[in-house]
């Protein structure tokens, strides 16, 4: 259990592993949510496209613009 609040679930349509960092794109609700981990911790969850997964968001700060 996490205490971040703000857990969406969503579905990895993209996996992009690199050198050092992955890109996770997860799709939620119809809009992606693009995630940039080591891949380290990608290998070491299992990652891979179709995984059901949540997108654990925790920030100091949010940004609006209209």
């Amino acid at each position: 259990m996490l205490s971040a609040r703000n857990q969406l679930a969503g579905t990895i349509q993209e996996l992009k592993i690199g050198n050092v960092m992955a890109e996770v794109v997860i799709a939620v609700g119809g809009v992606d949510i693009v995630a940039a981990i080591t891949r380290d911790s990608a290998e070491r969850l299992g990652l891979k496209q179709g995984d059901t997964v949540k997108a654990v968001i925790k920030a100091t700060d949010v940004m609006i613009d209209k």
